[in-house]
């Protein structure tokens, strides 16, 4: 079994292995992996934080040895907190990376940091806080950053800077946690998840107080959540059916 880490801010993890296929989530700078399979070009790697599998360039991640790998995944996540960072190489280069990066692997990776990072579970409340940190990002499939983010990705994203590890994807998020019965049980920081016609899980936001919700729908936003679901008032009408509502917290 390889291994590798991410020494890049934002690198694209792909469908399949070549740069026109679909962008299914990114690796954020830090983000260590096994890698499953190699090819001339590209490999396919599992992501050690949330097991998601897809297919990375072979030049934007660095190869490490097992050790490193269970160092790395042992104890602790270090987490940027602040929208932009960043850290300094070996060559005394300035690389900026993205909020929630990872930075269990600074000492491998030779690098420098500065700023300021979280290293442990916070309070529930401060779910919304930091939620606020995205707002009018941009939607994004497959993206994780405030430069371009899904619905999935915002929620896993705002849990991990908190300390939280919830899935990628919002069908898989809808698995975990303890589930609810009304609007009126749940908490600010407990996940709504929404429907298509064919009863698949396709959405997911951060439920806030006032029955109101934050979610990424073409950009990070804050919308009214009722019975029925989400209902955009600039439409004037509901853009999303309920589903389920958990408590992860």
């Amino acid at each position: 079994m390889q291994y590798g880490i991410t020494h890049l801010s934002i690198v694209p993890l792909r469908l399949d292995p070549n740069d026109t296929s679909e962008m299914t989530s990114q690796v954020l700078y830090g983000d260590s992996f096994k890698v499953l399979e190699v090819r001339k070009k590209w490999s396919k790697i599992r992501l050690a934080f949330d097991k998601y599998e897809g297919w990375i360039d072979n030049k934007q991640y660095l190869e490490i040895t097992e050790e490193d790998y269970t160092q790395l995944n042992t104890g602790n996540l270090n987490v940027t907190c602040n929208l932009i960072e960043h850290v300094t190489t070996a060559n005394n280069y300035l690389s900026l990376i993205p909020l929630g990066s990872n930075l269990n692997g600074l000492s491998i990776l030779n690098h420098q940091f500065d700023g300021d990072f979280i290293t442990s579970k916070q309070p529930k409340d401060a779910i919304i806080k930091t939620a606020f940190m995205y707002i009018n990002a941009p939607y994004l499939w497959g993206g994780k950053t405030p430069f371009g983010i899904d619905c999935s990705g915002f929620t896993q994203m705002v849990y991990k800077i908190n300390g939280y590890a919830i899935l990628r994807d919002a069908s898989q998020q809808a698995t975990q946690g303890e589930a609810l019965s009304f609007i009126e049980e749940s908490e600010p920081g407990d996940l709504a998840f929404f429907d298509n016609n064919e009863g698949n899980i396709v959405h997911v936001g951060i439920i806030m107080k006032d029955n109101y919700i934050i979610h990424a729908h073409g950009e990070v936003r804050i919308d009214r959540l009722d019975h029925s679901g989400i209902f955009n008032v600039q439409r004037n009408m509901h853009t999303h059916k309920l589903r389920v509502i958990k408590r992860i917290i």
